[in-house]
């Protein structure tokens, strides 16, 4: 597969934790393990990474965002490792690519107007000319996540609801524009039908304005809804890759198997026959008690 310079090509990465609070033998735990892939700005798509809670997703999306130099192994972003980038370049860097995380209540400072999060952003990368050219942005990219201003703008975190305040962050992406966008499991704290509005704003960001997610879910229908590529990751690696559509109609490993077997049958008089568990295939899995991994459940 050939790259391009603005492609984000993760090679041979590994990630180790190591310490008193690693309790697995030896106080090592593996939490990624010689991982590669490419994440393509051209044409746009949407990559889905899957897996189990544990499986190392998280810590790739760290990585990539530069918050988790790992152990082995590089990220290079045009032609160049990330970790190695200067000040103007990691701003730049910064600037597209673009994280949305899982919890909705926890990214906002709560003694702030929800305003904030764009007049920081302007003002850090000098977005607008002045006050009337930066409002008119403001409110465009919340008219692109679905969002009136008079509806938010100038409230605070807790007088929105979670799918709102997750819809912000989209706007503030879309203010952005940037290339790549890092959605760490996004919908899970959300109900069904904010669930379906929030993809379908992840597909016209793709359709609409060319930027390329890297969708972290442990959730293969929705996996399934945005379509476009996947990764099936067990135990820190790769196991299985490909187009969606092939990959669930004619999964090859075990793991991927064991997942599509274990999502119910929408029928209340069909019973559940399926007993094989997540143990099964993979063996008991270390516990790692660090704030930057996701922890089995």
């Amino acid at each position: 597969m050939t790259t391009s310079s603005s492609d984000i090509v993760l090679t041979n990465i590994t990630q180790i934790f190591r310490g008193a609070s690693v309790r697995s033998v030896g106080g090592e735990f593996k939490a990624v393990d010689n991982v590669s892939f490419t994440l393509s700005a051209d044409p746009p798509g949407i990559v889905s990474l899957v897996g189990q809670s544990g499986s190392g997703k998280s810590t790739i999306a760290r990585i990539i965002l530069g918050l988790q130099k790992p152990t082995e192994g590089s990220v290079t972003y045009r032609g160049k490792d990330i970790y190695k980038l200067s000040a103007r370049e990691y701003d730049a860097y910064r600037q597209e690519i673009q994280p949305v995380f899982q919890d909705p209540y926890g990214i906002f400072n709560p003694f702030y107007r929800v305003d904030r999060v764009f007049w920081t952003v302007i003002k850090k990368f000098k977005l607008a000319r002045n006050r009337q050219q930066a409002l008119a942005k403001i409110e465009e990219s919340l008219h692109a996540v679905d969002l009136r201003p008079e509806d938010v703008l100038n409230r605070y975190p807790h007088q929105l609801s979670g799918g709102q305040r997750q819809r912000v962050m989209l706007a503030r992406v879309h203010l952005l524009q940037p290339k790549f966008i890092i959605a760490d499991e996004p919908i899970s704290m959300l109900d069904a039908a904010v669930r379906v509005l929030f993809l379908n704003i992840l597909i016209d960001f793709q359709q609409k304005y060319g930027m390329t997610t890297l969708f972290i879910t442990h959730d293969l229908s929705t996996a399934y809804y945005v379509g476009g590529k996947i990764l099936v990751m067990s135990k820190g690696e790769i196991v299985e890759r490909g187009d969606i559509d092939d990959v669930l109609v004619h999964p090859t490993h075990p793991y991927t198997q064991m997942l599509l077997s274990s999502i119910p049958i929408p029928d209340p008089d069909a019973r559940w026959q399926d007993k094989t568990s997540l143990v099964d295939i993979e063996g008991a899995m270390p516990i790692v008690a660090l704030p930057d991994m996701e922890v089995p459940r």
